[in-house]
């Protein structure tokens, strides 16, 4: 398969693609300038909103408005366009948020990364509905994809640095993750395990940060599909559309020259024959 072009170059550095259903819009993030981008149903930019210096990743919340990870910690935008913003998790300032999903009880995790990738300075940290936060996993290099399997019982997790994906059981009642196991080594000729997504059928799709493509995994770690993308640095994947067929990649123009790779920082979208496992909102 090969995906389109369905956006202008919209962002510098874009993550964390999501379908909003309260909306019916897509939502990006443009990560390192902080903006929250959501795009009409054309690929026409609609909003663009500035929320911090880093805006790191989102997810819906249950009762309207969206959960939000923003460089040091929690914030939460209600419907009425209203910013809550959290106390900060840390204060090491050459740490930032990078990447997070919701799990099925409701709890928003995300994960950390030091601006300059150093081994192991990260970690996953959660924000429970009931507005506690707590640290779910330590030791992490580049905390990337998170999504919880449909009944919840594991979730698959990529540390980027690791090339791995994993599968990851977590304490039912604190969150913290107690194991986690390799699932799927991806070749470093091909990419670098970026952010991921999954279907209706339990396939799990991962972005190939350098690899210009995203792998589909079959539950049992077989890779059975591949989706080609017109820009090397493809970071994130989600289902969307009124449907959930459409898969959305965002990608990055991180660390290019601006004669490099010129679709870079716009979105693709390809039509896999598969809709996705509807994304999990925050219930606080």
């Amino acid at each position: 398969m090969r995906a389109e072009q369905w956006s202008a170059v919209v962002t510098h550095h874009g993550e964390g693609p999501g379908w909003d259903p309260h909306a019916r819009r897509l939502r990006i993030v443009d990560q390192l300038a902080g903006d929250l981008v959501t795009l009409a149903p054309d690929g026409t930019v609609e909003e663009r909103r500035h929320l911090g210096a880093v805006l790191a990743a989102w997810r819906p919340r249950r009762a309207g408005g969206l959960v939000l990870a923003v460089e040091r910690g929690f914030a939460l935008l209600g419907t009425d366009g209203t910013l809550t913003t959290g106390p900060e998790q840390w204060t090491d300032p050459t740490i930032r948020m990078n990447d997070g999903a919701c799990d099925p009880s409701g709890a928003f995790y995300c994960g950390s990364m030091a601006y300059d990738a150093r081994p192991g300075a990260a970690r996953v940290h959660r924000l429970a509905p009931d507005g506690t936060t707590s640290v779910a996993h330590t030791g992490v290099t580049v905390s990337n994809g998170l999504v919880w399997a449909a009944d919840g019982t594991f979730a698959y997790y990529t540390d980027t640095a690791t090339g791995t994906v994993s599968r990851v059981t977590a304490d039912p009642e604190s969150g913290r993750f107690t194991d986690v196991a390799p699932w799927v080594s991806v070749d470093p000729a091909t990419g670098a395990p970026d952010g991921i997504a999954l279907d209706a059928e339990g396939g799990v799709w991962v972005a190939l940060w350098g690899g210009s493509a995203v792998h589909r995994y079959t539950p049992d770690g077989t890779l059975d599909a591949v989706v080609a993308v017109g820009a090397r640095q493809v970071s994130a994947c989600a289902f969307g559309g009124d449907d959930g067929g459409t898969l959305y990649l965002t990608t990055s123009r991180q660390h290019l020259t601006a004669d490099e790779d010129p679709a870079a920082g716009a979105v693709f979208a390809v039509r896999p024959g598969v809709t996705g496992h509807p994304l999990s909102a925050y219930a606080g």
